[in-house]
């Protein structure tokens, strides 16, 4: 078996670890329920994957996004390590076979959304797997005093049922003091156990700038700071206008959002990542899971809804430990503008009970029914249909989703899949049976590999090539296929898609909370005055301010932010003195100088500075004033 160490280099290429990752690691190996909080860019993911490596069985690992776990898989796979994920975008023949995997399989790892949890098929298998591990990323979402609250991450304490032995790691990149305490509560740990690196980015100068004319200034950044960068912005419209603008400037950018197709997407972060794009300008889509190390300078061209989310997107900046820059354009605007976001992303339990019944009608799903039923969902349809406004209806969506009524995810494209569902001596009698199918069969067999086994990603536009036929008619015969049970066909999906997480209910019925939605508001509100706070701050280093927000009181100013670079504008250290006050004897050694004059012949320090040690060394009677002109004493 090998070593921490040794799994660290052959999969990684490291011969280290970094601070605090070895004895999270070790934490889990001796069995213990473990948090670890690591700043974005911290290497959270090597704390869950090292030790279920070292370790016999799988581990089970809950995530909240499909993109997010979509990464994960496709980095762990492209390492030689068997990963699935089971998300909602799958057909169930494809996820009993997934599972079935997990608990006869190599697989190592097995990535599921909280709502899995719920499933009987889960329930069942998971009992039945070799579970090792349990990690929880994004675990700041099980706490209602968090930024990101999920109720969907309540369930997850469930998992303590199911497997009672087996520890848990619980990771998050930002979390305050309160939640800390809550996400051990919530998840049942046996005892106190956290790991926490410092928060302090050394390398990271952050910097707010008040103005008014916000783009004339990104466009002087853009040309000002060296190497590539992100800005954020609040909406789709925003992330085009100003990638367009900087072009229109001549600094080569582009915009993504998660209502672009998916292949778009993937293409404008692929040019981004590979330096043929210099800028992204973005909304809040753009970065999760996207681990490029060399970001000269993340900018926000709005507030952003909380310092936890104001720290993630800043801190994709200088990961290779070398200078960047986190850069905050702010105006009065601002606040009025955050203001108003707050109070409409609050929608009245009217509106959602609205938006609830609207979907019901929509997909004429009745009373009773709908459990575990995904459908693709088109929200500017929908608002169409029912004459609903887009942004109320989205933050009802989010709200019913928070009670767990539902689950949506975004537009991430999948691929096709097939897989033969009878054996190769039946399909061989079909073939014999059926000759206008043989040759199409035999093509199937030659592309693909593991048809029997698994699911297969296909390709129906490369098949239509190879038999000189079109897609549409490739698509025909594997549906003729599928109506004779040969095999099971699960078409490219590239649509949002929404589930029913449980039955339908009626609508009077419907258990939203008054006085949590209340709670979650005036949580929204302390967050949002915590960003205007840092924001305004004229005095206080911003590293500092920070920090003590993630419960980290004693630091010291980083000399790098710049509140901290006005202030020392301003302090005269000690060896700026003494070389102030050395040049200024050695000039009046010389003869007699008018006070301008002699502020003019200094060459070291600022004028302000020159200024105030020539006068400290008049108050000290080591200069002197003689008729207009200053001598030493």
């Amino acid at each position: 078996m090998l070593s921490t160490k040794e799994i660290l280099e052959k999969y990684w290429g490291f011969k280290n670890f970094r601070e605090t990752q070895e004895e999270i690691i070790d934490s889990v190996l001796q069995g213990n329920d473990t948090l670890a909080l690591l700043p974005t860019g911290g290497g959270k993911s090597i704390c869950f994957q090292v030790p279920a490596l070292v370790k016999e069985g799988i581990c089970i690992v809950i995530s909240p996004l499909i993109a997010l776990m979509k990464d994960q898989v496709d980095n762990l796979v492209n390492k030689g390590i068997k990963a699935v994920a089971i998300t909602s975008n799958m057909h169930k023949r494809e996820i009993d076979i997934a599972l079935d995997n997990c608990v006869h399989g190599a697989i190592k790892f097995l990535y599921l959304s909280p709502e899995r949890l719920e499933t009987e098929i889960v329930k069942v298998r998971l009992q039945k797997m070799n579970v090792n591990l349990i990690a929880i990323d994004e675990s700041h979402c099980i706490s209602q005093w968090g930024y990101d609250f999920r109720p969907s991450y309540l369930k997850i304490e469930a998992i303590r049922e199911l497997l009672p032995n087996i520890p848990i790691l619980a990771l998050t990149a930002t979390a305050t003091t309160i939640v800390v305490k809550d996400i051990q509560e919530k998840l049942r740990f046996k005892k106190t156990n956290v790991f926490q690196k410092s928060f302090e980015r050394k390398n990271l100068s952050y910097v707010v700038i008040h103005e008014e004319d916000k783009l004339l200034r990104l466009l002087k950044i853009g040309n000002n700071l060296k190497g590539v960068g992100i800005v954020y912005v609040r909406n789709r419209k925003k992330a085009q206008d100003v990638a367009s603008y900087l072009v229109s400037n001549k600094i080569a950018a582009d915009f993504y959002h998660a209502g672009l197709d998916p292949k778009i997407r993937e293409q404008k972060q692929i040019n981004w990542m590979q330096n043929k794009m210099r800028i992204i300008v973005c909304t809040n889509a753009f970065g999760m899971g996207i681990d490029k190390p060399d970001v000269r300078f993340v900018v926000h061209l709005d507030l952003p809804d909380s310092l936890e989310a104001y720290f993630q997107e800043a801190g994709r900046a200088g990961r290779d430990e070398e200078k960047a820059y986190a850069i905050l354009l702010y105006n009065n605007g601002d606040k009025l503008e955050t203001e108003r976001i707050v109070n409409t992303s609050f929608p009245s339990i009217e509106e959602i009970k609205q938006t609830y019944q609207a979907l019901a009608n929509y997909y004429q799903m009745p009373t009773g029914s709908g459990a575990g039923v995904t459908l693709n969902f088109d929200i500017v349809v929908f608002c169409d249909t029912y004459k609903l406004q887009a942004l109320t209806v989205y933050n009802c969506l989010k709200f019913i989703e928070k009670e767990g009524y539902i689950s949506t995810s975004d537009n991430l494209s999948q691929a096709s899949r097939i897989k033969f569902e009878i054996n190769r001596d039946d399909l061989y009698k079909f073939q014999i049976a059926s000759p206008a199918f043989d040759s199409f069969i035999k093509l199937l067999l030659r592309s693909y590999s593991g048809l029997f086994e698994n699911f297969v990603k296909i390709n129906e536009f490369e098949l239509s090539k190879k038999s000189n036929t079109s897609r549409e008619e490739i698509i025909k015969k594997i549906q003729y296929l599928q109506k004779y049970n040969v095999l099971t066909y699960a078409a490219q999906s590239d649509k949002a898609q929404l589930t029913f997480e449980k039955e339908r209910v009626d609508v009077k019925n419907l258990s939203i909370s008054k006085n949590n939605l209340q709670v979650l508001k005036q949580k929204a509100i302390e967050r949002l005055e915590a960003v205007i706070n840092y924001a305004e701050s004229k005095k206080k280093c911003r590293n500092q301010i920070l920090l003590a927000y993630f419960g980290e009181t004693d630091s010291y100013n980083c000399n790098q932010c710049d509140i901290c670079l006005e202030e020392n504008k301003k302090t005269l250290h000690v060896d700026e003195f003494e070389a102030i006050s050395r040049q200024v004897k050695e000039l009046l050694s010389m003869h007699p100088m008018t006070l301008s004059k002699l502020i003019n012949a200094l060459t070291e320090g600022t004028e302000d500075k020159r200024i105030r040690t020539i006068q400290w060394l008049l108050d000290n009677n080591q200069l002197k004033y003689k008729e207009d002109h200053i001598q030493i004493s």
